[in-house]
């Protein structure tokens, strides 16, 4: 799809998805570092259902089917299998970083951190459908460097019920960080302090 149909679209599904992940989806991406969310086996979320948009605010709302044998039941834990919470929070800031990308943030996403989490119960391998609902508080872009910041708030529900409530979720958009040429040494693959 072309940039400015990216930058329409309300709903995105899970082959659509996977192309973003491996920065296929959009033809004439605005710059060569054009973010993207996490590829499979991390992307937490099957499709987006609804993306809103509302000036410097919004909401993004997507799924996630339930797997069997997901890789995280295999190993999180022997004889307990449970989704752990950090993969939900982890979906969140995602579905953020999704968020300033399909509301023109360029660069690589980084997440940023967040206020607080509380967990009321757990993803178990026999539940349905997680839904994960996020109403993005404060977009922020900064202009001329296409650089964006965004906040969000969230809920978890498994089967509808609420189980993670996530505030102030926080996740930007960067130029001048990837990494294209991992796993060789570069500019850009050492870590550190990013400049904001």
């Amino acid at each position: 799809m072309l940039y400015a149909e990216f930058l329409e679209r309300s709903s995105f599904n899970k082959q659509e998805l996977i192309a973003h992940a491996n920065g296929l989806l959009v033809e004439d991406t605005p710059i060569p570092e054009f973010g993207r969310i996490p590829a499979p086996p991390f992307l937490m979320f099957d499709r987006i259902i609804e993306l809103k948009r509302n000036g410097s605010t919004g909401s993004i709302i997507a799924e996630q089917d339930v797997q069997l044998d997901a890789w995280y039941f295999q190993c999180h834990f022997k004889g307990d299998p449970v989704q752990p919470g950090c993969l939900g929070l982890d979906a969140v800031w995602q579905l953020v970083g999704f968020y300033c990308f399909a509301n023109g943030g360029l660069g690589s996403g980084r997440a940023l951190g967040c206020e607080s989490v509380e967990f009321l119960g757990q993803i178990r391998p026999h539940d349905k459908v997680v839904r994960y609902e996020v109403n993005i508080r404060r977009l922020s872009i900064l202009k001329g460097k296409g650089a964006a910041i965004a906040v969000g708030d969230a809920r978890v529900l498994v089967d509808d019920q609420p189980i993670y409530n996530i505030k102030g979720a926080r996740v930007g958009s960067f130029t001048g960080i990837n990494y294209p040429d991992y796993p060789l040494p570069s500019a850009n693959s050492r870590g550190g302090i990013l400049v904001r």
